[in-house]
């Protein structure tokens, strides 16, 4: 299962080592895109290929996906052949196989990676196979990249505002802020909890501060217009601005992130923090309070001005079919993965991983957990993509705007000029 934390220590380590598969799909010739074939070609329809997954390299997501592997080899006479590498090992080496045409069949991806993976030209075009799958028009987007649905859609989710609504409640916040304004004044009521307790446990280190790009966004910086980055623009200065404020004022709390913000939180010492809904699981399994999960509550994340869309980074996973030998059979494999109610409602049951269907999310499962369902209507519904991930340089940029917005809440920056500089230098990196 993807956490927040594993994902950061990826980026990490690709920036360090700059031989990530990003930097490989970037730096290699672009190689031609593999052309389809046909419909009626035997190989297309050849019934053994291999499915790669992080899933089925950890304890708990192991038996789930082997269980619906097992499940499609019986019911539709396939060979599926797993494939599984660490997460945090995944994409470089699903890179090298895709490239070196090592790979038959499909393969899951963090939705993040489908730019570079799509670098490659080797992603089947999965269009037709999605027209009547049912899923969310959230979730379909999740899986396209230029105009193409490369992906189908297996989990779908956001990182968006969680809250301790019984911290709230103790400052007579029971009905979360629309607006930002309204918002910076209940954070203003939850510093006076006092107990080390931190209003919002925002992210303020480099390594999880690209989470200020969605508050960009909300302030109404389109962050990219096409090829042209957008940073630096009234907007993007305005929101940073506003986020040293709530530094200064000691609304949010210095060198927080995602790790730190979740052990803050179970441990009651924040009211409110940003994170994927998986990461309900990591909160309440190291929380001393029993009853923390009662006290749960997803909430839209403010806007400047009422009638706003609330904005919330895309998350999730799909399933991609490599082009060639049997795509057909992989395509038809996927979206029985991702779509058939059984399937689906296994990996919810047993992962807690939200479905991607209209009719997943109608589900008794879903309908009976109201964390999921009030994530997915709140938060989910209206989440979009990092639109910097279509680049295979995307985690070098948002390194860079992390750096600068870190500069400003330490001081040693304005927000105009630091803004100024992410521009520039995310400007650099777009190919």
């Amino acid at each position: 299962m993807t956490t927040a934390y594993s994902r950061r220590r990826m980026l990490q380590f690709l920036g360090a080592a700059g031989l990530g598969a990003a930097g490989l799909a970037a730096c290699a010739p672009a190689p031609e895109e593999t052309a389809p074939l046909a419909a009626d070609d035997p190989k297309a329809n050849v019934k053994t290929f291999s499915f790669a997954s992080w899933t089925l390299n950890e304890e708990a997501g192991k038996p789930v996906v082997q269980g619906l592997l097992d499940t499609i080899t019986r019911k539709d006479g396939l060979t599926v052949n797993p494939v599984s590498y660490p997460y945090n090992e995944y994409l470089n080496q699903l890179t090298l196989q895709v490239r070196g045409d090592k790979l038959v069949g499909a393969a899951q991806l963090d939705i993040a990676w489908l730019g570079a993976l799509a670098a490659l030209g080797k992603l089947r075009d999965l269009g037709d196979a999605a027209k009547d799958g049912g899923y969310t028009d959230t979730a379909l987007k999740s899986g396209q990249y230029e105009g193409k649905q490369l992906g189908l859609p297996w989990t779908t989710g956001a990182i968006g505002l969680v809250t301790n609504k019984d911290l709230l409640a103790k400052k007579g916040i029971t009905t979360f802020p629309e607006t930002i304004e309204d918002f910076e004044a209940a954070l203003v009521e939850l510093k006076g909890l006092g107990g080390g307790v931190v209003p919002y446990a925002a992210s303020t280190k480099v390594a999880q501060l690209k989470d200020i790009l969605f508050w960009m966004k909300t302030f109404g910086c389109t962050l990219l217009d096409g090829d042209t980055v957008t940073i630096g623009d009234e907007a993007s200065v305005d929101a940073v601005t506003w986020y040293k404020k709530l530094y200064d004022q000691k609304l949010i709390a210095p060198d927080v992130d995602r790790f730190d913000a979740r052990a803050l939180f179970s441990q009651g010492r924040a009211a409110i923090y940003d994170d994927a809904i998986v990461g309900k699981g990591a909160v309440l399994k190291d929380s001393p309070d029993k009853e923390l999960a009662d006290k749960l509550d997803p909430v839209a994340r403010p806007v400047l001005k009422s009638g706003d869309d609330p904005q919330a980074q895309l998350w999730g996973h799909v399933i991609v079919v490599v082009e060639g030998e049997a795509a057909n059979t992989a395509s038809s494999f996927a979206k029985w993965m991702t779509s058939d109610p059984a399937a689906t409602d296994e990996f919810f049951a047993k992962l807690s991983l939200p479905p991607t269907t209209e009719k997943g999310l109608a589900s008794d499962a879903v309908a009976n957990d109201p964390f999921t369902t009030a994530f997915s209507e709140r938060i989910t519904k209206t989440a979009s993509q990092n639109p910097f991930w279509r680049f295979p340089e995307y985690a070098q940029m948002e390194t860079v705007i992390a750096e600068q917005v870190q500069a400003v809440l330490i001081g040693s920056a304005t927000p105009a000029d630091a803004m100024k500089t992410a521009g520039e230098q995310v400007q650099a990196l777009v190919k």
